[in-house]
């Protein structure tokens, strides 16, 4: 028998050594050549024996069977959610799902879920979607997709609405104050999904709402201040920017956002392992508003890409910060994929404000505090309904900072000094 043992723990060793070779040859490839990188440490053999011993004694000794591939899945994505909350393994499934997510647009019905009680509901549907052209509204409760009772399997009633452009879908719902169930037959398409709102809350007075950061915020951003600028033909004489419960996104986005409100300066720097990891990233000259007084509108949602926009724009001296303090995640994840599908997303830079401040784990303490946790962003509704500023009292406070304060905290000189 320990002849036998030891036979197993070489083979699973051996096994493990050759996954990592292989592994390393894959990473090593996609580099690029003209950026030299620290080499990678070979997998001590103490360790790697450890792993195939703990392997080995479950595959003996286990209660149950256990799949290989799923063993072996579980340890890699332990090991990667070990390091820091932010760091994790995704399969092929949550790869796909991470990718959707940053570019702004997916094959789908168009609505926004969330599961509560038991089941799965509608808080949203996209404007011009499927679903909303269908009739589906906030509130319906998806009781089946497809034929397939749903409960609060937030999970699965995704994937299931998933699916290829112009492939139908039938989800049964239920609505409040309707008896019975509801049928609807939904033809899926390619759903364009906008992080940018904007309104007109007085003559000359913006807003302008970022729920997150995808590949297309910026284009956004540009086409939504546009619009306010043809809107108020006297001009923008000062925009309420509102990042609250913005959990971040794609770098690069939350950075061309912080470029549109300023001239020139650093925008964020970061430092890590490799060169990739350590850059810093400058504004270029232009602004979207032509340097009219700008709040931001935060609080302990806002996380990441709207903290590196929130920290630029306060640290230059351009925006004053309003609400509570921000989420403080100062760190950035890269997804690199894998080359037998799936990814990993793994810290590998920490940033700094231009300051040079780390707000990890600190976040950003505003210009303006404010007490208790704060109410969720109002939305915005059709010109019938009460104003924003009546329904969002942090929307009413930014106005009334514009109007009353921002001119003489931002024009009263040189812009506030950098504090290391």
């Amino acid at each position: 028998m320990l002849a036998r043992s030891r036979t197993w723990l070489a083979l699973i060793a051996g096994a493990i050594l050759g996954f990592c070779g292989a592994l390393t040859g894959g990473v090593l490839a996609d580099r690029q050549a003209d950026a030299p990188r620290p080499p990678i440490a070979a997998l001590p053999w103490q360790e790697a024996s450890l792993f195939a011993e703990v392997y080995a004694r479950i595959k003996r000794d286990y209660v149950d069977d256990v799949d290989d591939h799923a063993l072996m899945e579980k340890a890699v994505r332990g090991m990667v959610a070990a390091l820091d909350p932010h760091s994790a393994y995704l399969d092929s499934a949550e790869f796909d799902e991470i990718r959707l997510s940053t570019m702004g647009s997916y094959p789908g019905v168009g609505i926004e879920v969330a599961a509560g009680n038991g089941a799965v509901r509608i808080q949203k549907t996209i404007e011009g979607s499927p679903a909303q052209e269908a009739g589906l509204s906030a509130g319906d409760e998806i009781v089946r997709i497809d034929g397939a009772e749903i409960g609060a399997d937030l999970a699965g009633a995704i994937a299931r609405m998933r699916g290829a452009s112009g492939s139908l879908v039938h989800l049964t719902v239920r609505r409040a104050a309707t008896p019975g169930l509801l049928e609807y037959a939904l033809r899926r398409a390619q759903v364009e999904v906008h992080s940018v709102s904007a309104q007109t809350l007085e003559p000359g007075y913006g807003y302008l709402r970022i729920s997150s950061f995808s590949e297309t915020t910026p284009a956004d951003v540009k086409r939504a201040v546009l619009k306010l600028k043809r809107d108020n033909t006297t001009g923008i004489k000062g925009l309420v920017l509102d990042l609250r419960n913005n959990p971040g996104g794609v770098l690069e986005a939350g950075v061309a956002v912080a470029d549109d409100f300023l001239d020139s300066g650093v925008i964020v720097s970061a430092d890590g392992r490799t060169p990739d990891a350590r850059f810093v990233m400058e504004a270029t000259p232009g602004d979207l508003i032509d340097g009219a007084p700008l709040v931001v509108l935060v609080n302990a949602g806002s996380a990441s890409a709207s903290e590196i926009v929130a920290g630029a724009l306060k640290d230059h001296g351009r925006a004053l910060l309003i609400g509570r303090r921000t989420y403080g995640k100062g760190s950035v994840q890269t997804v690199m994929p894998l080359m037998r599908g799936g990814a990993v997303k793994l810290t590998t830079s920490r940033y700094f404000t231009p300051s040079g401040a780390s707000i990890h784990g600190k976040g950003l303490l505003p210009d303006v505090p404010e007490e208790g946790p704060g109410a969720a962003p109002a939305e915005i509704l059709g010109s019938d309904a009460p104003p924003l500023t009546a329904r969002d009292a942090d929307v009413r406070l930014g106005l009334d900072t514009l109007k009353h304060r921002a001119t003489l905290a931002l024009r009263s000189g040189a812009p506030r000094p950098l504090v290391p």
